[in-house]
């Protein structure tokens, strides 16, 4: 039996992908065994909870969001950790190990690489994350989703095969329809803050700016904890019985498929599904995304003709209103944004990193590396791994005020 170890976690866009991988090698090799990584900080906890998955976690701190400081807590930290990942990929007999950044990808893949084990990286974003830029010397692949994200690897370890995505996330023809005009909002997994408050205010704008006859509806996805806020705006805007307002959509194909625009930020996983179901979109990157790698991302669907691109700095109610209003009354160019987004879809990417990794699996190890991993202050047994899962902190606790991106 192959074990199969793949890292990361903290965000929908790092889990799904996570996901969608861990499925597809399970099914091109049944008698696999994939086990995630995590820790109690990501959604991961829930997410792989309810799906019944094998989740490891451990007690790393982020490296970004805290000034020097926070890294030096976080280099200290993941350098505290590494026996314990170490003996992590020992006890499974992990073959080969996948890791997406986040928190306890570079403890699992440093670890992993002093064992000899074959380590790959997946970055989803046109912008190496910090995680996977210090990995990347010492990985066997790299599976990248944007050309521009392959300038800071060595060629010879670049796959570009896209962002993994569940199966459910599959084209959905686009047919304007008249009269009608469905709006789909996204924050991201956490939500955020600036579109569920500018938001109501453009949407309502549009509202009345619209042609009489013309249908709007809208669907909010909010975040935890912070639909109650935004269901009581967009009442006092006078669109209670327009906008269907909840914290988390747990079927966003569906949702993507129902909609005529998305409006949404530009993390890679949410353009991913965007263009793998073929919507067009009006696209706000949260700007405080390392190295606004969102504002790149949305950049880069938008010279595609399949999206706007609004910074958030520039995202009024007016400007977003009309937006809106011109996409409503341009059905013609929703089907062609449609149409672009569609083309830039890669539906085999989970499947196609699955095949690779599995054959990474099957290859001999490499020489181990020495690295210093052992120290009386870094040993850590069970104990506190499990009561971590049991005292987990709220998803997306350590993400940063606003969002995870």
């Amino acid at each position: 039996m192959v074990t199969v170890l793949i890292a990361g976690g903290g965000t929908g866009g790092h889990v799904f992908p996570m996901v969608a991988v861990g499925d597809a090698v399970r099914a091109a090799a049944p008698d696999a065994r994939v086990v995630y990584v995590g820790t109690a900080r990501g959604i991961e906890v829930r997410v792989m909870g309810e799906r019944g998955d094998s989740l490891e976690l451990l007690n790393v701190l982020p490296l970004r969001g805290g000034g020097l400081s926070g890294f030096v807590r976080g280099a200290a930290r993941a350098g505290r950790v590494l026996p314990e990942a170490r003996r992590l990929v020992e006890r499974l007999d992990a073959r080969v190990v996948l890791s997406l950044g986040g928190y306890a990808g570079g403890p699992v893949s440093l670890a992993a690489r002093s064992l000899g084990v074959p380590v790959a990286i997946l970055e989803p974003n046109s912008v190496l994350g910090l995680s996977n830029r210090l990995l990347s010397p010492l990985v066997d692949r790299a599976y990248v989703a944007f050309p521009e994200a392959t300038r800071a690897l060595r060629p010879s370890s670049v796959r570009l095969f896209g962002v993994p995505l569940r199966r459910a996330f599959a084209r959905a023809p686009y047919a304007p329809r008249e009269g009608r005009l469905s709006l789909l909002v996204l924050g991201g997994s956490q939500g955020a803050l600036a579109l569920n408050d500018i938001l109501p205010r453009a949407i309502a704008q549009t509202a009345q700016g619209l042609e009489r006859g013309v249908d709007l509806d809208v669907v909010h996805q909010t975040g935890r904890d912070r639909e109650a806020a935004v269901r009581s705006l967009y009442a006092e805007l006078g669109l209670a019985d327009r906008a269907r307002v909840v914290p988390f959509i747990d079927d966003v194909a569906e949702a993507l498929a129902a909609a005529d625009v998305v409006i949404a930020r530009a993390g890679a996983s949410t353009l991913a599904e965007l263009c793998a179901v073929g919507r067009p979109s009006i696209l706000i990157p949260y700007p405080f995304a390392a190295d606004d790698h969102q504002m790149k991302n949305a950049q880069s669907v938008e010279r595609a003709s399949a999206a706007v691109a609004i910074a958030q700095a520039d995202a009024t109610e007016a400007r977003l209103a009309g937006e809106i209003a011109r996409l409503a009354a341009a059905p013609a160019l929703r089907a062609l944004m449609a149409d672009a987004a569609a083309a830039l879809a890669t539906p085999d990417a989970a499947a196609r990193v699955a095949a690779d990794l599995l054959e990474l699996a099957r290859a001999p190890r490499h020489r181990a590396l020495r690295f210093p991993l052992g120290g009386r202050a870094a040993r850590a047994d069970e104990a506190p791994r499990r009561a971590a899962m049991r005292g987990a902190a709220p998803p997306g606790a350590a993400l940063g005020q606003e969002e995870a991106g």
